[in-house]
């Protein structure tokens, strides 16, 4: 929820602060590139302090984030408590994620995960409209606000029904891995987010983007010459993790592109408002919701595959006709193929999450997760900024095309719209490419390991 909250109230910051918008935009840029960067760092301190505490202090961590945001009485302190916030929030989801696996017994893990999932698809898909709401009958504080006793009351349940524990004690801190992962995640999130605007032939993005790969480099060189790094990049020989991982990447930036161009169009082309939008898409979240809770009890009948195959079959269903949209295409046609294409999303994240980290063994979980994370979180951001570019480029040469064809006062409208579908073209092609991972997955899982549960010789 709070990484989406904030575009609401972008224009609302702007105005309060008397800002730049390039300024306030980094309320958002900051915390998801924090997001990204602290992601890779959970696995080592969870084994460190156990991922009950670790759980614990983030949730802390954001809430007291979320109170200093709420305070803020300029642009910079907003900013700078938004990257604090980022931060902890980006340990809260791997720390969460292998908890399900380190603590839930096997057969209950695939029902676990769809109640995860349909968390993390819902508070991104209603925190638009949500952030309409509070803004229109309150303040943008109350979007910081709202995160305290909730914060406060996860804190209190994690205290009385997470089971502490630890498997395995690392036997030293990866300082170099620490600071080179972050250096690159840093340094490649920045570049895809700012490319745009500083253009991606500029020195300044060529610059970047060789320094984030350089120190890429030298992370991976790092992890795999020492005994203990802070990455256990072994989890990626096994072929069932790796293939759901790409699978999962390449839907997620379909994912979020949806989320960039429906609301572009229902908002900048239709002229409804966000609160408006939000309602329009609603039934298509509900959708997804409730598909992610079915899927958990498929999953133990059929397994991942079918799911999958099914699951992104209907993704390309119902995401080739959104690039048919006319400037009077109705909210029903563009609800229709949202939902269909909703519920793909469905049968794709808890399959693919669930069939690739359930492979790995309980002592690696910590790491899988963290990965898996960050690297969504890369693909992500790399989807958002390749989408952004591209609708200002391709809706620039299509008014050009119209303003030769005298398309009178609809204009920006139209060549909005032919954007959009260009667009929703190639995002319909991206999914294609998760089909070869699908029949990549091996069918048969690793035989099952002696403990059907979590917690393996825990060390307490």
């Amino acid at each position: 929820m709070n990484s989406n909250t904030i575009n609401i109230a972008l224009p609302v910051l702007q105005k309060e602060f008397a800002s730049d918008l390039s300024v306030v935009q980094w309320t958002l840029t900051g915390f998801m590139l924090a997001l990204g960067t602290f992601a890779p760092t959970a696995g080592y301190f969870g084994e460190r302090f156990s991922y009950k505490r670790l759980y614990m202090f983030a949730l802390l961590g954001m809430t007291v984030a979320s109170v200093l945001c709420a305070l803020s009485w300029n642009a910079p302190m907003l900013i700078a408590f938004r990257i604090i916030q980022g931060a902890f929030c980006g340990i809260i989801v791997p720390a969460s994620m292998t908890m399900i696996f380190q603590t839930i017994p096997r057969h209950q893990q695939s029902a676990a995960m769809s109640i995860w999932i349909a968390a993390s698809i819902v508070a991104p898909a209603i925190g638009p409209s949500f952030a309409g709401w509070l803004i229109q009958h309150g303040s943008w504080k109350w979007l910081f606000w709202t995160n305290v006793p909730l914060g406060l009351l996860a804190i209190v349940f994690a205290f009385f029904f997470i089971p502490y524990y630890r498997l395995k004690v690392p036997k030293g801190f990866d300082l170099w891995g620490l600071l080179t992962v972050t250096a690159a995640s840093s340094l490649l999130l920045i570049t895809l987010s700012q490319g745009s605007g500083w253009g991606w032939g500029s020195a300044s993005t060529l610059i970047c983007l060789g320094s984030g790969l350089l120190a890429l480099a030298l992370f991976l060189w790092r992890e795999m010459s020492i005994e203990s790094p802070l990455l256990q990049l072994k989890v990626f020989l096994n072929r069932r993790f790796t293939s759901t991982l790409l699978l999962l990447c390449i839907v997620m930036i379909n994912f979020f592109s949806g989320m960039l161009l429906v609301p572009v169009f229902l908002q900048n082309v239709q002229g409804h408002s966000p609160l408006d939008t939000g309602i329009i898409l609603l039934p298509s979240t509900l959708a997804m919701a409730v598909m992610s809770l079915v899927v958990g009890k498929l999953y133990k009948v059929v397994g991942p595959k079918p799911l999958l195959l099914v699951g992104v079959l209907l993704l390309i269903v119902g995401n080739l006709p959104l690039a048919w949209l006319q400037i009077d295409s109705s909210s029903a046609y563009t609800l229709l193929w949202m939902t269909i294409r909703s519920i793909g999303l469905a049968l794709v994240l808890m399959p693919a999450t669930t069939a690739g980290m359930e492979e790995i063994s309980h002592e690696y979980i910590g790491h899988a997760s963290s990965i898996q994370n960050w690297l969504r979180n890369v693909f992500v951001s790399f989807g958002v900024a390749l989408f952004t570019t591209l609708l200002s480029s391709r809706s620039a040469d299509h008014a050009a095309k119209l303003t030769n064809e005298d398309a009178g006062p609809q204009l920006a409208h139209l060549s909005t719209t032919m954007g959009i579908n260009d667009l929703n073209i190639l995002s319909t092609l991206i999914v294609v490419l998760a089909l070869p991972f699908v029949f990549a997955i091996p069918s048969k899982r690793k035989k099952e390991r002696a403990v059907d549960g979590a917690l393996s010789d825990p060390v307490r």
